[in-house]
Protein backbone atom coordinates (compact mmCIF):
# COMPACT_ATOMS: atom_id res chain seq x y z
CA UNK A 1 0.00 0.00 0.00
CA UNK A 2 1.78 3.40 -0.93
CA UNK A 3 2.00 6.07 2.01
CA UNK A 4 -0.51 9.12 2.00
CA UNK A 5 1.04 12.10 0.60
CA UNK A 6 0.02 14.88 2.66
CA UNK A 7 -0.61 18.38 1.95
CA UNK A 8 1.43 21.51 2.50
CA UNK A 9 -0.53 22.12 5.69
CA UNK A 10 -1.05 18.93 6.71
CA UNK A 11 2.94 17.82 6.76
CA UNK A 12 3.14 21.42 8.45
CA UNK A 13 0.90 20.27 10.76
CA UNK A 14 2.76 16.92 11.18
CA UNK A 15 5.95 18.52 11.73
CA UNK A 16 4.12 20.87 14.71
CA UNK A 17 3.19 18.23 16.74
CA UNK A 18 6.41 16.10 15.88
CA UNK A 19 8.64 18.90 16.92
CA UNK A 20 6.41 19.72 20.10
CA UNK A 21 6.97 15.82 20.82
CA UNK A 22 10.67 16.34 20.16
CA UNK A 23 11.71 19.29 22.18
CA UNK A 24 9.51 17.82 25.04
CA UNK A 25 11.68 14.53 24.82
CA UNK A 26 14.78 16.34 24.57
CA UNK A 27 13.48 18.33 27.70
CA UNK A 28 12.66 15.18 29.72
CA UNK A 29 15.98 14.09 29.18
CA UNK A 30 17.58 17.13 30.24
CA UNK A 31 16.15 17.20 33.15
CA UNK A 32 16.75 13.58 33.79
CA UNK A 33 20.34 13.42 32.79
CA UNK A 34 21.58 16.37 34.66
CA UNK A 35 19.39 18.50 36.62
CA UNK A 36 18.53 15.09 39.00
CA UNK A 37 21.68 14.77 39.42
CA UNK A 38 23.25 18.22 40.50
CA UNK A 39 21.22 17.85 43.86
CA UNK A 40 21.93 14.12 44.38
CA UNK A 41 24.45 15.45 47.66
CA UNK A 42 21.23 16.09 49.04
CA UNK A 43 19.29 13.75 47.94
CA UNK A 44 22.04 11.25 50.28
CA UNK A 45 20.15 12.45 53.21
CA UNK A 46 17.25 10.60 52.17
CA UNK A 47 17.63 6.37 52.37
CA UNK A 48 14.87 3.78 50.78
CA UNK A 49 16.20 0.22 51.50
CA UNK A 50 19.33 1.42 53.15
CA UNK A 51 20.82 3.45 50.11
CA UNK A 52 20.91 7.12 49.48
CA UNK A 53 18.37 8.96 47.14
CA UNK A 54 20.77 10.47 45.24
CA UNK A 55 22.46 6.97 44.46
CA UNK A 56 18.68 5.40 43.26
CA UNK A 57 18.25 8.16 41.30
CA UNK A 58 21.56 8.42 39.12
CA UNK A 59 21.90 4.36 38.90
CA UNK A 60 18.37 3.08 38.48
CA UNK A 61 16.16 6.00 38.46
CA UNK A 62 17.62 7.96 35.68
CA UNK A 63 17.97 4.62 33.70
CA UNK A 64 13.82 3.74 34.89
CA UNK A 65 13.23 7.28 33.51
CA UNK A 66 14.90 6.89 29.87
CA UNK A 67 13.14 3.13 29.22
CA UNK A 68 9.74 4.86 30.09
CA UNK A 69 10.65 8.16 27.78
CA UNK A 70 11.44 5.55 25.16
CA UNK A 71 8.09 3.86 24.86
CA UNK A 72 6.13 7.30 25.92
CA UNK A 73 8.06 9.35 22.56
CA UNK A 74 7.01 6.21 20.18
CA UNK A 75 3.77 5.64 20.87
CA UNK A 76 2.88 9.38 21.40
CA UNK A 77 4.33 9.20 17.55
CA UNK A 78 2.79 6.68 16.64
CA UNK A 79 -0.57 8.76 17.50
CA UNK A 80 0.30 11.51 15.60
CA UNK A 81 0.95 9.60 12.97
CA UNK A 82 -1.94 7.74 13.06
CA UNK A 83 -4.02 11.21 13.58
CA UNK A 84 -2.39 12.38 9.88
CA UNK A 85 -3.14 9.09 7.93
CA UNK A 86 1.00 8.59 7.80
CA UNK A 87 1.04 5.55 10.28
CA UNK A 88 3.68 2.08 9.21
CA UNK A 89 1.77 -1.11 9.01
Amino acid sequence: MAAKQLSLEEAKAHWAKTSTLMWTAMAIWFFLSFVVHIFARELNAITILGFPLGFWFVAQGSITGYVILCFWSSSAQNAIDREFGVEEE
